[in-house]
């Protein structure tokens, strides 16, 4: 007689639903999304039936069951996803050949500041890199959803003080800004090198010139 799976605890039908046919809905969800799905979205598929514990339990597992894919079920801040793994990148490459966006120092110096030391003040990023801090610079970080005002600092003027956004640690992969790598600052210079971030593909640094 053939061995009947494991029933969740806590489904709705526990005469239907077991580990396996939970992960494949999971699985099937996942995949179609278009963005991250945080775990009390993902109750929603089971009619609430499960607890948010028994899912992260499901997810971890449908996780090792994708361990050495090309594809991988990951925790960002948003939610879980499936994503490319870093090794497949440059083959994925091949199918765009249109190079990705490239950033320049400023930009990437005034969001290593910002993603280190937020909460931040334009006047802030200013005084640790030295320079004025174009307007068009912080724009483009708010473009790409990158950072946000999350409110104003008493003083004079109020300025308003920038932080990452819940997007940024997504598009970096990353569950929460503990993740980010060890901040690497040049020798002899006070602003942040735009090194750790570089690190990470989706956001890439301009190529230095040959001498």
């Amino acid at each position: 007689m053939r061995a009947r799976r494991p029933l969740l605890h806590g489904a709705a039908d526990t005469d239907s639903m077991n580990t396996q046919e939970a992960k494949r809905i999971l699985e099937t969800a996942l995949i179609c999304a278009p963005e991250p799905l945080p775990v009390r979205r993902l109750r929603a598929l089971f009619d609430d039936a499960l607890n948010a514990d028994t899912l992260r339990s499901l997810l971890d597992e449908l996780a090792r069951d994708w361990a050495g894919r090309g594809v991988e079920l990951v925790s960002v801040a948003s939610g879980w996803r499936f994503q490319s793994r870093p090794e497949m990148h440059r083959y994925l490459e091949r199918l765009n050949p249109d190079k990705p966006p490239r950033y320049s120092r400023a930009v990437l110096e005034t969001l290593a500041i910002i993603a280190y030391r937020q909460p931040v003040t334009r006047g802030d990023i200013e005084e640790i890199r030295g320079v004025t801090v174009a307007t068009p610079i912080i724009k483009q970080l708010e473009d790409r959803q990158w950072i946000e005002v999350i409110g104003h600092r008493d003083g004079p003027g109020r300025p308003a003080l920038y932080a990452t956004t819940r997007q940024f640690l997504d598009d970096l992969g990353l569950r929460s800004l503990d993740q980010l790598p060890e901040l690497l600052a040049a020798e002899g210079a006070e602003s942040p090198a735009p090194a750790p971030l570089a690190q990470i593909p989706l956001i890439p640094v301009p190529s230095e010139p040959t001498p």
